[in-house]
């Protein structure tokens, strides 16, 4: 749908970013926004840990 983000792609979202949120702002926005992605990936490798002990159990 979106294909892959390239460089000029990236620097035109950072600055309507900064025009927004103005620079006191984005490293608090990046801070939490890396927190949720973390979260995200252990809750993801969660699920699939006990989706496979799941399977080993049926087995």
């Amino acid at each position: 749908m979106f294909g892959r983000l390239g460089t000029q792609e990236l620097l035109l979202i950072l600055g309507i970013a900064l025009v927004i949120f103005g620079p006191g702002k984005l490293p608090e926005i990046g801070k939490s926004f890396g927190k949720a992605i973390g979260e995200f990936k252990n809750h993801a490798t969660k699920v699939s840990q006990d989706v496979e002990e799941v399977d080993e159990e049926k087995k």
